[in-house]
């Protein structure tokens, strides 16, 4: 059985089908992408007798991972 190259076979119809309803399957079930607005926080102002070392968890954090 030859098929001519212009015929579209019964077999790639339907394979053309099942995969464009699981692509829009995929797509539907996918979240919508939400712009997420940057939290500012704003900065301690500096002591006033000088110095500025503060003792903050990601100080904690870094003595943490210093222990042998």
């Amino acid at each position: 059985m030859s098929q001519s190259p212009g015929k579209l076979s019964r077999r790639t119809l339907f394979a053309g089908a099942g995969t464009a309803g699981a692509v829009a399957t995929v797509a539907s079930l996918m979240p919508a992408v939400q712009p997420v607005a940057p939290v500012g926080h704003e900065p301690k102002a500096a002591p006033s007798k000088g110095g500025g070392y503060s003792l903050t968890e990601h100080v904690k954090r870094y003595y943490k991972t210093t222990l042998i």
